[in-house]
């Protein structure tokens, strides 16, 4: 009888038995246990092999300005991607890097030199974690090995 009797007394002043007699009052403790597994019509349970999805990581060496829009289309579609500017004109990188701050900001992303004119552009859903240290090829003798 709770529940009806809340509803009673909080929504409705006047009499309620003309809707009494079209809903029976159940106890919840009354009511046998659901079954859980196979057997069940409506399961609550998620496989969480079905809820993890691949993450994906895209490398783009962008040759012209044009091409600023797929990087930010792959952006858009949650996916990382490192951008290497190091075969482009300055001042046409410039632009790039430009164009992708404002996208990454727009998404909630984060943009981060990882290497000389190379630059990894992260959605929100990618965390980033620890640091590069970028030093210039002056600054250290290279071996190649």
């Amino acid at each position: 009888m709770g529940l009806i009797k809340k509803f009673k007394d909080y929504f409705l002043e006047e009499d309620y038995e003309e809707y009494e007699e079209e809903y029976e009052e159940v106890d919840e403790d009354e009511l046998p246990p659901q079954p859980i597994g196979k057997g069940t019509a409506k399961q609550n349970v998620v496989s969480l092999q079905s809820v993890q999805k691949s993450s994906k990581v895209v490398l783009i060496e962008p040759r012209a300005y044009a091409e600023a829009q797929e990087i930010a289309d792959h952006l858009k579609n949650r996916r990382a991607v490192v951008v290497n500017l190091q075969r482009i004109q300055h001042d046409q990188a410039k632009r790039i890097v430009d164009f992708l701050s404002g996208t990454v900001y727009a998404i909630g992303g984060d943009i981060q030199q990882v290497g000389t004119r190379i630059f990894l552009c992260t959605p929100d859903n990618v965390d980033v974690t620890g640091s590069i240290s970028i030093v210039s090829e002056d600054e250290t003798s290279m071996k190649r090995w």
